[in-house]
């Protein structure tokens, strides 16, 4: 009886012929959840050991795509066993061969971000250019689109479908899409201008717009700063072409500005104690330049004004400098008797001829 039912017939093909295509499929897919297990556990546990970093990475990233490989090997082989249709075969041998040279482009892609992040990375840092902390993330994707578009395509042509004409068809499509990704367009090239032209740098502080924060990365299409408040702001790169950049981490010195009003008691002689004062204040700070300018610039509605501008230093801390300034100010002016006005007012009455005082009650 058992036997009768083995070799009964469904779509051109025995109950045994089904059971032994199942087993092996289910055999492949036993095998490469093994063969995953075994790299995860032993094999990694034996790399690990060694000096070098290479072997480590190279389990970790072919793992996976060697799994997925074995598996459709298996799915395939399992099901060209069976007495098939032959369009049906070619169409599983068309999509087994796409998968194969999929896997392995994923293996490729894998491979070569690993050594981007392992290696070429950690050089780029240690490097004192700039230029290829910026280079590096644009040439990975770069790398890395390259590496699936060749793929694809092969993948594609051993599939049995006619790549000459699909890229025919592109080749059309491609003014109607160039017009519908016109900003697309511009922000390439914008970040061609950012490269070329090097307004700014990655770690640079900028202010673009409405936006002031430090560049945290620059793509092909787009730049991303971390503004002061520490949210992630994305900025098309056509932005920076067509707007004026500020690019705070460029300045040679900060120059700080202020406008410091006396009482209208202060004497001349006052008055240039308190420039002598703000001189000497900047002579003994290490954290300015040495050129300063203070005068005495107006009178103003209640005060005699005293401007006073100095630079602080490229590499100092700009709060901790007009913090450590401010200070001074406030102890030698003080100490030498020097009073700062704040708004006053002084209002005559002029009492008006024969009117006379009320008479107050007894």
């Amino acid at each position: 009886m058992g036997e009768d039912i083995l070799t009964q017939t469904y779509y051109g093909n025995t109950v045994a012929d089904w059971a032994t295509s199942l087993a092996i499929i289910v055999a492949a897919l036993v095998v490469g959840k093994a063969l995953y297990w075994v790299c995860s556990k032993s094999v990694r546990a034996l790399t690990s050991k060694t000096k070098t970093m290479l072997d480590d990475i190279i389990i970790d990233m072919v793992e996976e795509p060697i799994v997925f490989a074995i598996c459709v090997w298996g799915i395939w082989y399992g099901i060209s066993r069976l007495n098939l249709p032959e369009e049906t075969h070619e169409w599983f041998g068309g999509a087994v061969q796409a998968l194969i040279i999929l896997s392995i482009t994923w293996l490729i892609a894998r491979l070569l971000n690993s050594l981007f992040t392992h290696y070429l990375a950690p050089l780029a840092e240690k490097s004192e250019n700039t230029l290829d902390d910026q280079l590096l993330p644009v040439v990975r994707k770069g790398v890395n689109i390259s590496i699936w578009a060749i793929g694809l395509v092969v993948a594609l042509n051993n599939a049995g479908y006619d790549v000459g004409a699909v890229l025919a068809g592109l080749g059309i499509g491609g003014l109607a899409l160039a017009m519908a990704a016109r900003d697309t367009v511009a922000n390439i090239f914008g970040g061609f201008t950012i490269f070329t032209d090097r307004p700014f740098t990655i770690q640079d502080r900028v202010k673009v717009g409405s936006y002031d924060g430090v560049v945290d990365e620059i793509g092909i299409r787009s730049t991303r700063l971390r503004t002061l408040a520490g949210t992630l702001v994305t900025i098309p790169n056509s932005t920076f072409s067509e707007s004026a950049v500020e690019n705070v981490s460029a300045e040679p010195s900060r120059k700080i500005s202020l406008t410091l009003g006396l009482t209208y008691d202060t004497t001349a002689d006052g008055m240039n104690k308190g420039l002598d004062i703000l001189r000497q204040i900047v002579a003994e700070n290490d954290h300015l330049e040495e050129k300063v300018l203070a005068g005495f610039t107006g009178f103003g509605d209640f005060s005699m004004n005293l401007t006073f501008i100095y630079y602080i230093k490229k590499d100092a801390d700009i709060l901790d400098s007009q913090t450590e300034v401010n200070m001074e100010i406030l102890k030698r002016f003080a100490a030498a008797g020097l009073e700062f006005a704040f708004p006053t007012q002084t209002l005559y009455t002029i009492p008006q001829s024969g009117a006379s005082a009320p008479a107050g009650n007894a």
